[in-house]
């Protein structure tokens, strides 16, 4: 791990004081790129996920993915979470902390709107940056893509019910054009660059040496895109959390216990199964993470721009990535507890940094994994 990776919690620190400064003092300039969007996707934001993304992306041989079916137990393991916890924990916790113990410090008329815009939230798994999430602990590529695509099979057809059950509106509003567009730019399009960057390497003499190289110099790439993400959102935001820290404060709680939860049973209920750790740790930051451009724009379509479940989602995208930094941290240190159960398959065993083209070729020269 090199000095930038390893005080990267400086950096994010650094980037988030950076980008309220900056939404202050430019806030001309935080619009005009703000407004850079399509379907409430913002578009340099997309640049930058795929900038952070394409790392891992280019790391999967699709050929491979059949293999995934060898980790059935973190498949089954990730959708529970998902869609059997995570949607009803976050329910229960908006209902405890938002509209019991802190009713009296909020607005009354938004109280019922942040408990909306949380459960909302919760109900939209992550897609894109679960592949950064996963880079960062050496997650298992192919398993990390087709967990990511079984999400968003199941969420075009289980995220307005689950909405709608725990709201008990009868007829929610989803922005399809959101969903299917953010697919799309954050799922689809990187990996077709990924798959056809991979083709060109291997094609190469050396090919795997190159792809190896091409991989391991992305890395500053990838966290750079992270640190630009995070200062123009908290650059979009900024004048919010000024103008109503406390408020920011309290919806951030039931986000945050939720966020570490969710994650820790997964990765205790993983480990209880005995997936292996490259499993384990994507599963638990899969069951952890959002989708919030899908949250955001669901709770602008039924509660209005200006109301506390599109402000409750806000929080959850600026409290997204230094959590979630905080949970790969936790896989990361913890992996030797984890294979320490009887029968676990030690990492290099189960998910070598590198998938042979030819089974009975001779294995290719080694780059140090950056993540």
């Amino acid at each position: 791990m090199s000095a930038f990776e390893r005080y990267l919690t400086v950096w994010v620190a650094l980037c988030i004081v950076t980008g309220i400064a900056l939404g202050q003092l430019l806030p001309g300039m935080f619009q005009f790129v703000g407004g850079i969007e399509a379907a409430h996707i913002n578009l340099p934001v997309a640049v930058l996920v795929w900038l952070m993304i394409i790392p891992m992306l280019i790391k999967i041989d699709l050929k491979q993915l059949k293999g995934v079916r060898k980790h059935w137990r973190g498949v089954a393991v990730t959708l529970f979470v998902n869609w059997g916890i995570k949607p009803f924990s976050m329910a229960l916790l908006a209902w405890v902390f938002i509209g019991y113990l802190f009713r009296d410090y909020l607005p009354a008329e938004q109280i019922d709107s942040y408990i909306a815009g949380l459960v909302i939230l919760a109900a939209a798994p992550c897609t894109a940056m679960v592949f950064v999430w996963s880079n960062l602990m050496r997650g298992e590529p192919h398993f990390t893509l087709s967990q990511v695509a079984l999400n968003d099979v199941i969420m075009v057809f289980a995220f307005a019910p689950i909405v709608a059950l725990l709201l008990g509106l009868s007829a929610i509003t989803v922005p399809w054009d959101t969903l299917f567009l953010s697919v799309l730019l954050y799922i689809v399009v990187p990996l077709i660059i990924a798959s056809l960057w991979r083709r060109t390497l291997l094609g190469r003499d050396n090919g795997q040496v190159q792809l190896d190289q091409t991989i391991a110099r992305l890395g500053p790439f990838s966290l750079g895109a992270l640190l630009a993400t995070l200062i123009l959102l908290f650059g979009f935001q900024g004048k919010q959390i000024i103008a109503a820290p406390m408020i920011i404060v309290m919806l951030a709680v039931p986000i945050l216990i939720q966020v570490f939860f969710n994650s820790g049973f997964a990765y205790l209920l993983n480990r209880q199964v005995r997936s292996p750790h490259c499993v384990a740790g994507p599963s638990a930051l899969i069951g952890a993470s959002n989708f919030f451009e899908l949250a955001v724009a669901t709770a602008i379509a039924l509660f209005g721009f200006e109301s506390g479940a599109a402000l409750a989602t806000v929080v959850g995208v600026l409290i997204e990535v230094p959590v979630m930094l905080a949970a790969v941290r936790v896989v990361n240190r913890t992996r030797g507890w984890y294979e320490k159960r009887e029968g676990i398959v030690p990492y290099d065993e189960c998910c070598p940094d590198t998938v042979l083209l030819d089974p009975h070729a001779e294995p290719p020269h080694q780059v140090a994994p950056s993540g």
